[in-house]
């Protein structure tokens, strides 16, 4: 039986491939106020505005692919039971043929009800007003905003408890609750943190090796390292 290795991957991962993270240093995202873009307040206040900028991170999505570190962890299926747990919105974990993903914070090329959270479809296109679901509910972008629950938390933690080996990618572990999640992982088990700038992690009691560079560089030495492991463990 494979070893399950649970991958933990941010906005660092996807910069890579020209998606720009999260929030720049003025604390604008895409020169927005954040709570404009992805707050309940936001879509109430102004929906052309908030359907216009996911439409654009749409758009953008379709022009981007996957780099080398997702690249490497779909390759890593070969030898592990890869489950990724993302906090990114792109598909680029997909594209590059992981088959084991879970979005937490929501997917861009999905939509939903405005009224029925279990009514979504996927969705390449621009959303605008005037598009809606089967009851004539106006649908908005299947992403978790701020203040919003996280559905995929419960089973994004029950993942984290069965690692045998954890990975975290490009992110600054400060969002919550996605920061939280290694934290569940088994008390012994390995955490390899790569990112260009790590930040310290806090009551962390795994093993932790840090690799400080970005996912590209990082993320195929970080397979030699479990195979090497592997390989270990089976003498």
């Amino acid at each position: 039986m494979k070893k399950k290795l649970v991958v933990l991957t941010g906005a660092g991962i996807s910069a890579e491939s020209g998606i720009k993270t999260f929030r720049d240093a003025d604390g604008l995202w895409e020169g927005h106020n954040v709570m404009d873009v992805a707050s309940p307040e936001g879509w109430q206040r102004n929906k052309e505005l908030v359907l216009d900028f996911y439409n654009q991170r749409r758009r953008q999505l379709h022009m981007v692919k996957p780099n080398l570190g997702h690249l490497v962890l779909a390759e890593l299926e070969t030898d592990f039971d890869v489950h990724i747990i993302t906090q990114n919105v792109d598909n680029l974990h997909e594209q590059a043929g992981s088959a084991k993903v879970l979005h937490l914070h929501g997917e861009l090329l999905k939509v939903r009800s405005t009224k029925n959270e279990e009514y979504i479809l996927d969705w390449k296109e621009d959303l605008i007003l005037g598009d809606v679901d089967d009851s004539g509910n106006q649908l908005r972008p299947h992403i978790v905003w701020f203040g919003e629950m996280v559905p995929a938390l419960e089973e994004a933690i029950n993942i984290t408890k069965q690692a045998d080996y954890v990975v975290v990618i490009g992110t600054s572990l400060q969002v919550y609750p996605a920061a939280s999640l290694m934290h569940y992982a088994p008390p012994k088990v390995k955490v390899f943190y790569i990112d260009p700038k790590p930040t310290s992690i806090n009551n962390l009691q795994n093993p932790l090796e840090v690799m400080a560079m970005n996912a590209t560089e990082g993320v195929p030495i970080l397979r030699e390292k479990l195979i090497e492991i592997k390989d270990d463990e089976r003498k």
